[in-house]
């Protein structure tokens, strides 16, 4: 068994919180943010149940940096 140092994002979309892993392309999403979070790491067991040799991306460092689009 592999202990692994995860981040992860949440955030409220509507009327959800939406939890996503940094490290690993997995998300989820709850009515609270410990709800996300709960089912996050459910999702995450199952995630690395599945793989032997996980690919884990390491963050170090993350920061929001907030943009424009103009969309045609």
């Amino acid at each position: 068994m592999a202990n692994f140092y995860l981040k992860y994002a949440v955030w409220k979309e509507g009327k959800y919180y939406i939890s996503q892993c940094l490290n690993v392309d997995v998300s989820s999403f709850g009515k609270t943010q410990k709800e996300a979070l709960k089912n996050l790491e459910e999702a995450l067991e199952l995630y690395f149940e599945d793989i032997k040799t996980p690919k884990v991306t390491k963050i170090m460092k993350v920061q929001i940096i907030s943009g424009s689009l103009k969309h045609v």
